[in-house]
């Protein structure tokens, strides 16, 4: 019987998740979004590591 109550109750987690995500699905993981370019500078296109701006005084896009 009560592994009967935990199963259902699983089935029934999982059926919220899977709603959940039809849902939401800008609300899933970093890690299951698909992967967004890395910033980059708006003038001269170097790659931004760590800053929201570049030595040539450009922006990141």
């Amino acid at each position: 019987m009560l592994v009967k109550v935990i199963f259902l109750f699983l089935a029934a987690m999982v059926l919220v998740a899977l709603v959940g995500r039809a849902l939401f699905p800008s609300s899933l993981p970093r890690i299951l979004r698909k992967r967004q370019d890395p910033p980059r500078c708006g003038k001269c296109g170097r790659y931004l590591i760590g800053q929201k701006t570049c030595a040539c005084g450009g922006k990141a896009r």
